[in-house]
């Protein structure tokens, strides 16, 4: 008799067991996480004023002794629910800052408002999709031998989109160290934008928090060459931030203006590197700084606050430009599952993190991004809400809010993390159930005939 495989026999094991509904409870609770973190302790609600006992709540009486929470990971090739949920809050909070709501007054869909994209400049030249790659009248080769053009027709999945023409005149060094300073040239962009504002406005540039804030909200994505690109919502506000009204002066042309003129003047320079020399890094050429109106004439409030919900839950391993896991050495850049072209920035990422001038930028710990080292989505203070706040209104809707007048008492310690081969068989049945309930209750809230 064929023996059954070990995710099965363990899910049987598991299913035989007599907390097997509680820890059934456990799981439903964390949407089917994949890798749930497992917690022991417990806690203790008292009355603030008498001492007396309000709830308790210990884990020796759960499955294992132990209570299993949400992992939070946001990309989706670790776990897909908790992406999901990540994805969910992060629409939430672009979309309050776009429209108002979760404490956010409605009046900032009346404000100037952008929708920027800010690209990496050219490091060299790669293959492009569309319309035929690189035409050129002569068959020229460069220095290395290979053509300089390319009249091939390439499709959006041909695996040649995105790879250098000649991998030897491309420019890696200067592409990695693009990336570690992206969020440099991001500050310096933002300080900019505020000066050429000012500038305009006819205002001293240190008095113009005085009157009026600029706040965004902004993801990074890789596009096809490996190399990040920026899309953001920039909103001009008040000196008091959403609460308070922008200046007679802040326009949305004038704030169109600001941005476009910071990314022609904004730069950074590198520490000079005998290996590399000094590199004067800036934006690229391509911009596009698109007005958000709400009586139309540009793109939908709901639509920008769902595409940079999209990329948020997407790693670099996904995009194909890096892993999702930290590299440890030379022998597992040889192992990733990359294209030729981003093995080559990572060793070049390996090769300069060596290097002392260019110690504070850590490039080995982000090699498998590339060099890249900021939040996927990051936003200025007075934007919005805040993924806590998101989290605890959630808690709250469940009915996990705290009483007032009393006071908590906790002791948590971790324990471990993940699943066992059977637990993970039955944990991806319940997020798949899950995702459905919702698909169908967002069907039936649209279109009532469905039910």
């Amino acid at each position: 008799m064929r023996q059954l495989p070990e995710a099965d026999r363990d899910a049987i094991r598991i299913a035989q067991d007599p907390q097997f509904t509680r820890w059934l409870d456990q799981i439903t609770a964390t949407g089917g996480c994949a890798h749930p973190v497992h917690l022991s302790g417990s806690t203790t609600t008292l009355d603030g004023a008498t001492g007396e006992i309000f709830r308790h709540y210990d884990t020796r009486t759960e499955p294992g002794e132990r209570l299993l929470i949400r992992c939070r990971n946001r990309r989706s090739t670790v776990c897909a629910p908790c992406s999901r949920l990540h994805a969910g809050d992060t629409y939430h909070l672009v979309r309050a800052g776009l429209l108002g709501g979760k404490k956010v007054p409605a009046t900032v869909r009346d404000r100037p408002r952008l929708f920027i994209t800010l690209t990496a400049p050219s490091f060299g030249p790669v293959h492009r999709d569309g319309d035929r790659c690189r035409p050129r009248r002569d068959r020229g080769r460069c220095e290395h031998g290979r053509f300089l053009g390319c009249g091939a027709v390439h499709d959006t999945t041909d695996a040649a989109v995105g790879q250098p023409l000649c991998i030897d005149c491309y420019d890696y060094p200067a592409h990695v160290l693009w990336h570690a300073h992206a969020g440099k040239l991001w500050d310096r962009f933002v300080i900019g934008v505020r000066r050429q504002l000012a500038t305009a406005a006819g205002l001293v540039q240190s008095r113009f928090a005085d009157h009026a804030r600029l706040s965004f909200a902004r993801v990074a994505e890789y596009q096809k060459r490996a190399a990040v690109h920026v899309h953001a919502v920039v909103r001009l506000d008040g000196p008091n931030g959403p609460d308070d009204e922008p200046p007679a002066w802040g326009t949305t042309d004038r704030l169109a203006d600001s941005v476009r003129a910071s990314v022609r003047r904004v730069l950074v320079r590198t520490h000079h590197s005998p290996a590399v020399g000094e590199l004067t890094l800036r934006w690229g050429t391509q911009l596009d700084a698109r007005p958000l109106r709400t009586n139309g004439g540009g793109p939908d409030d709901d639509a920008v606050a769902a595409y940079v919900a999209k990329y948020v839950s997407k790693g670099a391993g996904e995009t194909g430009a890096g892993t999702d896991y930290r590299l440890a050495n030379r022998y597992d850049i040889d192992a990733a599952r990359v294209s030729d072209h981003v093995r080559a920035l990572m060793r070049t990422c390996w090769r300069l993190g060596s290097l002392p001038e260019f110690t504070p930028l850590h490039l080995r710990a982000w090699t498998h991004t590339l060099g890249y080292r900021g939040h996927i989505l990051t936003k200025s203070r007075a934007y919005s809400t805040t993924y806590a706040a998101l989290r605890t209104d959630r808690a709250e809707h469940r009915g996990h809010e705290t009483v007032p007048g009393t006071i908590t008492d906790a002791h948590w310690r971790y324990v471990g993390s993940g699943h066992t081969p059977g637990a993970s068989l039955i944990a991806v049945g319940i997020a798949e159930d899950l995702t459905s309930n919702r698909k169908f209750a967002r069907q039936s809230a649209t279109n009532p005939e469905v039910i």
